[in-house]
């Protein structure tokens, strides 16, 4: 199955935007914002046993599957601006996937990361990354990322609850092995009450890119893009 998912390919759209779900996260949840970005053709990523087949075995090294999803992108370059979006542990798998990019001498055009701690601050068995399956629902519950009714269904958890967990687990396990900085231009976003993110730790994102650098803070706590999503912060700072 393809790592990307396009609900709308728009051919003439000047920009490919790519997205990258949060630990536990669909490619769905970015299904709309097609609409409201007609700037850009909008791709989702799609971790395994997140769609069809849901069966597949979840994936649980981050940086190998960021060079695979990598290596998906650069073999569809067409010549157009290409933005990586990425929210919570999807910040920090776009990260490497642009990492990867640039190594294959596929331009970034921007990185835009969201509610997410800059690579040099995590750590194995970080504390702030939940470990087992009953740490998993609990994080995910006050965090806001899952419908709470799904995550009491007997058969979601039975069916998907493996593959979030393996995400929690995949990036515990995330170490930057390489600080060389990023070419691109880079955007971090966070939102004032985020209970797991300060605006100091996303303000280290600057040290990720020699490229310009943008720090924004919104309103709102970690999932503050599923009310208010970021549209008007991509456009302005990707020239739109």
């Amino acid at each position: 199955m393809p790592w990307t998912l396009c609900a709308e390919p728009r051919a003439l759209a000047p920009l490919r935007l790519v997205c990258f779900p949060h630990a536990g996260g669909w490619p769905f949840f970015f299904q709309s914002w097609s609409k409201e970005l007609t700037d850009f053709e909008v791709h989702s990523v799609c971790y395994p046993g997140r769609a069809e087949p849901v069966a597949e075995e979840p994936v649980r090294e981050l940086v190998p599957m960021a060079r695979l999803i990598a290596e998906e992108t650069a073999a569809s370059a067409d010549g157009r601006g290409l933005v990586l979006f990425g929210h919570s542990m999807g910040a920090i798998v776009a990260y490497e996937t642009a990492r990867a990019l640039e190594a294959r001498d596929c331009p970034v055009d921007r990185l835009i990361v969201s509610g997410a701690r800059a690579p040099q601050l995590l750590a194995a068995g970080s504390p702030k990354v939940p470990r087992g399956e009953q740490a998993v629902i609990e994080t995910v519950t006050e965090l806001g990322g899952t419908d709470p009714e799904l995550l009491r269904d007997p058969d979601f958890r039975e069916l998907l609850l493996p593959a979030i967990t393996a995400d929690f687990e995949m990036l515990g396990a995330y170490v930057q092995t390489d600080r060389a900085p990023l070419e691109c231009a880079v955007t971090a976003l966070v939102a004032d009450a985020d209970p797991r993110v300060t605006v100091a730790e996303a303000a280290a994102w600057q040290e990720s890119t020699r490229g310009p650098f943008r720090l924004r803070t919104v309103p709102g706590g970690h999932f503050y893009l599923a009310s208010d999503p970021p549209f008007d912060a991509v456009r302005e700072d990707c020239g739109r």
